[in-house]
């Protein structure tokens, strides 16, 4: 049987930065990830946004690991040559409600340290985008864009350099808890040609995204359900794409469920319009029922009035692991904790959006907690 000092459950972005993270400090790392690529869930499948951090709660981990994550992001892409570009962008109000609404973002955006902000006019607003309608605009400097695919495959390289092994088509099947180590069941390979393996480590790290709740299930935690909450997308190429030059966002729903249908000037030039939010069935349901086009043009011409339904085409989706159920309503914080019964596995659940920008500050908070572990 197989042993490891940390085991490493899901190979996106998050798990990829603590695999590279704990692999500087430990031997014997695996991480295991069901699909066949790494990164083909949740991770590269959104705006590809470094956040700022305007949006959580004060003194959130949200808010906390995204304002560090924003910068460790911009440093790791510089240095290892992952694509990105550092844009800024509006938070647009279109009246005098929403420049209320505006200014108390600004003010939890500050208690959150996140700095150089500003509030614009119009006249500012049509400068930095000339093609956008607002009475006014929240300007972050801090945001901007990276290359989510070329992210998690850093990660991964980096880990692997390290000496980390990283197994894709890996399933756990199974999680059992023997004296300080915890034995891992595997399934590896397609259903029609796969094999069972087993692995004993003395540190689980739970990062399986869509699948957590399940995961920590194989443990006897139930603690939390994922609700998956689908985003879709349309996007603008050729010409019309210079209507947009970088990040515009609305003001975000007071639901909590999304930050809204917002515009995204993709590297590749195109522009991204969305997502969308909306509750579904099953963690693989990216394209059943998909919304027309129709009503993206009529959510985008709010901000966008020259866009029109013609413009725009059918984008790709993705799922976000949400806590708040399709009853609920405000922002669920990321849940990282050491499970109470099964002390050397730690759980990271619900790790939705900002996840990508906090990955690495994610990563550098698990390692304190693997280093209680295994000292």
């Amino acid at each position: 049987m197989d042993q490891a000092n940390i085991l490493i459950i899901g190979g996106g972005v998050i798990g990829c930065a603590i695999a590279r993270a704990v692999s500087q400090r430990w031997q014997d790392v695996f991480l295991v990830e069901r699909f066949p690529k790494l990164g083909m869930a949740t991770s590269t499948r959104n705006s590809g946004v470094n956040h700022a951090g305007l949006y959580y709660p004060k003194n959130s981990l949200k808010a906390k690991l995204c304002v560090e994550g924003n910068r460790m992001t911009y440093e790791f892409c510089a240095k290892h040559n992952v694509s990105f570009r550092h844009t800024g962008k509006l938070v647009v109000a279109t009246n005098a409600h929403e420049e209320v609404e505006l200014a108390a973002l600004k003010k939890r955006a500050e208690d959150n340290g996140v700095d150089g902000l500003r509030l614009i006019g119009p006249a500012e607003i049509r400068a930095i985008e000339p093609h956008v309608r607002g009475t006014a605009a929240l300007h972050v400097p801090s945001t901007g864009i990276v290359s989510a695919e070329e992210l998690v495959h850093a990660y991964a390289r980096l880990a692997t350099s390290q000496g980390a092994s990283i197994v894709t088509h890996a399933q756990v099947v199974s999680l059992e808890p023997a004296g300080g180590m915890i034995r891992v069941g595997l399934r590896i390979g397609d259903e029609e040609d796969s094999q069972d393996e087993t692995i004993e480590a003395r540190c689980v790290i739970n990062s399986a995204g869509l699948y957590a709740d399940e995961v920590a299930g194989l443990l006897g935690n139930h603690s939390w359900k994922i609700y998956p909450v689908r985003g879709e997308y349309c996007e603008i190429r050729g010409p019309r794409s210079t209507l947009i030059n970088n990040l515009v966002y609305p003001l975000p729903h007071t639901d909590g469920l999304s930050l809204g249908v917002h515009f995204t000037k993709t590297l590749w030039g195109s522009v991204l319009v969305g997502p969308t939010a909306s509750y579904v069935e099953g963690k693989d349901n990216y394209e059943k029922n998909r919304l027309p086009i129709a009503e993206f043009a009529h959510s985008a011409k709010t901000l966008l009035p020259e866009i029109e339904e013609s413009d725009l085409q059918l984008g790709y989706s993705g799922l976000r692991p949400k806590l708040v159920p399709p009853s609920g309503s405000g922002i669920a914080d990321f849940v990282i904790t050491r499970d109470p019964a099964v002390p050397h596995a730690i759980h990271l659940v619900g790790m939705e959006s900002p996840g990508l920008t906090a990955a690495p500050a994610i990563a550098e908070h698990v390692s304190k907690m693997v280093a209680e572990i295994l000292g």
